[in-house]
């Protein structure tokens, strides 16, 4: 767990509207409890950058994502940008199964429900580990950071 001492942790993060957009209700909402769950708690190093703790700013150019991270106050330190084509098949299959759980979660047995939970658990963990990868080199976050940035990763994928 992060405490307030560490200086490699994000303390803020924000959406570029203007290439993110607005989305229905229930997606802003989805988008923000993801977002204040990464801030509560997270390991967030960009490499070779000055010790934070750091905002980001994420927002979406030609199809990739982009990480302007900052610092607290604001100043601008380093930005990453990553292809979202990697993650495209991951996040729909993430979708997919989710979909099924929630159904599952009306009509399923407990161990029919529980199967599924492990399966959508298995997705969001190679996820996970895959936004790890892309960001090697650049910003160092331990494993429980990126499950929840892959979180908001796929949040920034829904419309609504």
């Amino acid at each position: 767990m992060s405490d307030g001492a560490d200086p490699f942790r994000l303390v803020a993060i924000r959406f570029d509207e203007g290439s993110i957009g607005r989305a229905q209700p229930d997606v802003e909402h989805e988008r923000a409890v993801a977002a204040y769950d990464l801030i509560e708690q997270n390991s967030f190093r960009p490499l070779g950058q000055p010790p934070g703790p750091y905002a980001l700013i994420l927002s979406l150019v030609e199809k990739r994502l982009v990480f302007d991270v900052r610092t607290a106050g604001g100043e601008p330190l380093v930005t990453h940008v990553l292809s979202l084509t990697p993650f495209r098949k991951i996040v729909k299959d993430y979708f997919l199964i989710c979909e099924s759980y929630h159904a599952a979660i009306r009509t399923g047995s407990p161990s029919r429900i529980e199967a599924i939970d492990m399966g959508r658990r298995g997705i969001h963990n190679e996820g996970s580990e895959l936004l790890r990868e892309r960001l090697a080199g650049k910003i160092e976050i331990d494993f429980d950071t990126a499950r929840r940035l892959f979180t908001l990763v796929c949040a920034l994928f829904r419309r609504g």
